[in-house]
């Protein structure tokens, strides 16, 4: 999924499609751990581009705007969110989020918040939008630190746009990230394997 053309494209249907989704309480909203921050991905960490290589942004405050397809900040709690933002010359972006919830409890309910609301986007984005057709697969669990999990989503619109991404969630103890991987195209072009490895590095790195 294109960062430059698609997501702008798709943000209307998307603000509308996320309604749904588990709501999470903690003991207090913004209370989120201010233990060290957990490390982020580095360029040469993502899957590798055949053409063109990858630059990282900065480490900054805030929600990435291209998880907003699938995940947003509705029904959680006030969290300290970070993000870094990747880019290739061409079509070619991603995007990681960290967030440190206050117990493993609430962190291990934030992810499977956040997997849920992956794992049903298809659905919403088809609800809210007759001209979009959306699939979700999933590429399984991945055995690192508490877990993590890896699935894909295709979208087509009626006028023949075609993106494809890849989403992760994993969590190490209080520590939940989410990576995000997009560009053109459908299921085919997604380097799966590839993905798979960052999203073990991205939860390894968390401490």
């Amino acid at each position: 999924m294109s960062t430059r053309i698609r997501v702008s494209a798709l943000t209307s249907l998307a603000v509308a499609a996320l309604a749904a989704g588990t709501v999470l309480t903690a003991p207090a909203a913004g209370a989120a751990s201010k233990a060290a921050s957990p490390k982020f991905l580095s360029a040469s960490q993502l899957p590798p581009h055949p053409t063109s290589s990858w630059t990282a942004g900065p480490v900054t405050e805030g929600f990435p705007e291209e998880l907003g397809l699938c995940v947003s900040t509705e029904g959680v709690p006030s969290y300290d969110y970070r993000q870094r933002t990747f880019h290739t010359d061409l079509d070619t972006g991603a995007a990681q989020l960290t967030v440190v919830a206050d117990t493993p409890a609430l962190a291990k309910a934030l992810a499977k918040h956040y997997d849920d609301l992956i794992r049903t986007c298809a659905d919403r984005i088809e609800a809210a939008d007759p001209d979009v057709e959306a699939e979700v697969r999933d590429y399984g669990k991945l055995p690192v630190e508490e877990g993590a999990r890896v699935r894909g989503l295709h979208t087509e619109t009626s006028w023949g746009a075609n993106d494809v991404a890849l989403l992760s969630v994993g969590r190490d103890g209080k520590t939940v990230t989410v990576v995000w991987w997009g560009q053109m195209g459908d299921f085919g072009d997604a380097p799966v394997t590839a993905f798979k490895k960052t999203t073990k590095t991205a939860v390894t790195k968390l401490y």
